[in-house]
């Protein structure tokens, strides 16, 4: 039986405004957001797959199954930037022996990381 190779090409995002969040994803990952039209945008941030945004008529209602971890090299930094442009984070930053992390929620409640690694 021959193995099945696939590769990533977009992920895609439920939500109920998908140029909002191509926005708001745009400008935390770099990139230009895209609006094909009122259902369905996307940004491709540089050296990353392309995240897409599709409208559904169901609001969020649990806590996702997959989020992106974003390294960064400040994470309160990251914080304060993201809140600024919607974002909500979920109680305080964690520090643990491979670095800081916080949790955040974009414009429509998706949670997404911020990750500082330590040094070593």
């Amino acid at each position: 039986m021959a193995v099945l190779r696939a590769r990533i090409g977009q992920l895609v995002v439920d939500c109920a405004d998908p140029g909002r969040l191509a926005r708001f994803w745009a400008a935390l990952l770099g990139g230009r957001p895209v609006v094909r039209d009122p259902s369905w945008a996307y940004v491709e941030p540089p050296g990353a797959p392309r995240l897409a945004f599709q409208r559904v008529p169901e609001a969020k209602a649990a806590k996702n199954r997959l989020h992106l971890d974003l390294t960064v090299e400040d994470v309160r930094r990251a914080r304060a930037a993201a809140v600024r442009r919607g974002a909500s984070p979920v109680g305080a930053t964690v520090t643990d022996a491979r670095g800081d992390f916080q949790v955040m929620r974009d414009p429509e409640g998706n949670e997404f990381c911020f990750v500082e690694p330590t040094g070593g």
